[in-house]
C-alpha cells in the first residue's frame, strides 16, 4: 500500500489530520509573496524576519518566491524572541535561538514578521518587544502559514497562508523539509501528541 506524506504522517499520529500537505504549502508561500509584494508596492523597503525555528526557513522560501517574481533580492534574517516572553518562568527553559538582522538593519524598512503558527498572539507580542530594542521600522506586518484562532491579545496576521478554525485540545503541528525532511501540517488531539 502506499500512502502520500501526509498519510504516512497520520498513520504515526492516529489522531491526526492533514490540513496541508507540500504543494499547498508551496501554494500558499506563493499567494502571501504576491500578496505582500502587491500591498508593499514592490520589494524595495521589505525586510523578512523569520520567528525561530519554522519562520525562519518560511522567511526565507518567501524571499525566494519574491525574488522569482520581481528579480531582486529580500533581505532575511531571524527574530528570536524567548527572552522577551511572558512566559518564561512558567514554562520549562527554553535553547536561545539567533537573531540575525540584515547588513543594513531595520530601521526605516517594511518588516514582514514570519512565523509558522498563529495562536493566542503572545509570540507576536514579543517578537514586537524584541525589534522595538533592535531598531525603528517603518511599519512591522505579519505573515503566517496558519492562524487557528484563540486569540489572547488583540493580533491579526497581514498574510495568512489558511485559516484554520481549532479547538483549544487540539494541536497544530507543521512540518517543514529544512527542519523534518517533509512538508505538511497536522490537526492532532492533544493526547494523539
Amino acid at each position: 500500500m502506499v500512502f502520500s506524506l501526509a498519510e504516512a504522517i497520520s498513520h504515526a499520529h492516529s489522531g491526526a489530520r492533514a490540513v496541508l500537505e507540500g504543494p499547498d504549502i508551496n501554494r500558499a508561500l506563493v499567494r502571501i509573496s504576491h500578496e505582500i509584494l502587491e500591498r508593499t508596492k514592490g520589494a524595495e523597503d521589505i525586510v523578512l524576519l523569520g520567528i525561530p525555528t519554522r519562520g525562519v526557513h518560511l522567511a526565507r522560501r518567501l524571499a525566494a518566491c519574491i525574488k522569482q517574481f520581481e528579480g531582486r533580492s529580500v533581505p532575511v534574517g531571524s527574530l528570536d524572541v524567548t527572552m522577551y516572553r511572558d512566559d518564561l518562568r512558567l514554562r520549562p527553559a527554553r535553547a536561545l535561538g539567533r537573531t540575525e538582522l540584515p547588513a543594513d538593519g531595520i530601521d526605516g524598512r517594511i518588516v514582514v514578521l514570519v512565523d509558522d503558527v498563529l495562536y493566542s498572539g503572545r509570540t507576536v507580542r514579543s517578537a514586537l518587544d524584541a525589534l522595538n530594542d533592535l531598531g525603528r521600522p517603518q511599519a512591522v506586518q505579519l505573515a503566517a502559514l496558519v492562524d487557528r484562532g484563540h486569540r489572547e491579545l488583540p493580533i491579526r496576521a497581514d498574510y495568512v497562508g489558511k485559516n484554520l478554525p481549532t479547538s483549544k485540545s487540539e494541536i497544530v503541528k507543521v512540518y517543514l523539509e529544512e527542519n523534518d525532511g517533509r512538508d505538511a501540517v497536522l490537526l492532532l488531539k492533544e493526547d494523539d501528541k
